[in-house]
């Protein structure tokens, strides 16, 4: 077996000893530099499985390096090594396109968690990263642009805030980043941030020890550690109460979290994606939603398109949903008549792929025959309905660079 490589730049030599010494235990050969330019020159010459470089070196910083590396080697996966509690340059390098930081005083268990996830990323070539293993239907232009977004931000642990309309398929985007990513094997736990009750939230996401409060009869868990070595996707997070935020940004910055009555810090290792069908910016400017909390999860933002902005995927898009309709009823599947699907490509859609799905689900049950009929849709054409929906422009970059 062909043994793993790794690049330490830091300036520090008991920085350069202390974590060389934690990737051979690891059984990685371990190669250092004190400054940027010969970290330059072994990336040229030789190559690495892993990179982790200090911010701050003589001849230039790492923000310098991780960069350098996006440009000629973007599938080395770099952390950054941060001063405790600077979290604009953990954030920065993120968007730069490290994989992820590690903050000083080093903590080891979190350091060796790094090293092991970014191992486990498999060149992108493979297989496993093509788009046919994204469970997106459609080939439509902002779905294809969509694939290549989700492809590259899945090998990051950067947190990605997922915008889109209601009914539109942010849940499915989070899922594919978390199948395609190094923590693939691990729990993907999506969690309705509107539908907890304010008063149970804190139990919700970090646990409570029994007795720490009326009706705690029993140790839980909580939604974090439920989590652990995986993903969790806070949906609906603007909903979060503005208490809530504030333990919440706390848990992400630092990793860790306590339980209710407890007076132990746990330390999580835990992807965390967002989605919200709101414009959180505006409910920051409304004092809805911490500035800080939002710069935190929106390092790197995936736009949805609705489906009035792919309205080419809707006959692949019916094709699954009849089958699926058809699967679970144990009858053989219906066709729509031509007059049907073009109704449906021209309908505005505002309730997206959920509005689509109920409204063949609902023709399948009423449809009389084999064949569904614009009567069968029971759609009501409007105006707005018959207008053309041009596909929309998801061709410029997502904030972030991975």
């Amino acid at each position: 077996m062909i043994q793993k490589r790794a690049l330490v730049v830091d300036d520090e030599p008991d920085i350069r000893e202390l974590l060389s010494m934690t990737l051979e235990q690891m059984g990685l050969e371990t190669i250092t530099a004190a400054k940027l330019s010969k970290a330059k020159k072994l990336l040229e010459n030789e190559h690495f499985d892993l990179c982790l470089t200090d911010m701050n070196m003589p001849d230039g910083n790492g923000m310098e390096l991780v960069e350098y590396i996006q440009t000629t080697k973007p599938q080395l996966p770099v952390a950054m090594i941060t001063a405790y509690g600077n979290m604009d340059i953990a954030v920065e390098a993120l968007k730069k396109g490290a994989f992820d930081f590690v903050s000083k005083p080093i903590e080891l268990m979190r350091l060796r968690n790094i090293v092991e996830t970014a191992l486990k990323l498999e060149p992108e070539s493979t297989s496993s990263y093509s788009s046919s293993s994204i469970e997106l239907i459609g080939h439509s232009p902002a779905m294809e642009t969509l694939k290549s977004q989700i492809r590259r931000v899945a090998r990051s642990q950067a947190p990605i805030f997922i915008s889109g309309e209601s009914g539109s398929g942010k849940e499915l985007v989070a899922r594919s980043i978390h199948q395609l990513g190094p923590k693939a094997n691990g729990p993907f736990i999506p969690v309705n941030c509107g539908a907890i009750p304010a008063e149970l939230m804190e139990s919700e996401f970090f646990g409570h020890k029994k007795g720490s409060f009326t009706g705690a009869h029993q140790d839980k868990q909580g939604l974090f550690l439920a989590a652990n070595g995986g993903t969790l996707l806070l949906d609906e997070v603007a909903d979060l109460p503005l208490t809530m935020q504030v333990k919440l940004l706390r848990a992400i910055q630092e990793k860790s979290i306590r339980a209710v009555g407890s007076e132990e810090e746990i330390p999580v290792d835990v992807r965390i994606l967002s989605a919200t069908h709101k414009n959180l910016a505006q409910e920051v400017q409304n004092n809805q939603f911490r500035q800080d909390l939002f710069y935190r999860i929106n390092v790197i933002e995936l736009q949805v398109p609705s489906l009035r902005e792919r309205a080419q995927d809707i006959p692949l898009l019916a094709e699954k949903f009849l089958a699926q309709f058809a699967e679970e009823a144990d009858l053989p599947p219906l066709e729509l008549s031509d007059d049907a699907l073009n109704l449906l490509k021209k309908h505005h859609f505002p309730g997206n792929i959920r509005e689509l799905e109920n409204t063949l689900e609902r023709a399948f049950t009423l449809c009389q025959g084999s064949v569904i009929t614009p009567d069968d849709l029971q759609l009501t054409v409007t105006d707005q309905s018959m207008e053309t929906h041009t596909q929309a422009d998801l061709s410029k970059p997502i904030q972030g660079s991975i």
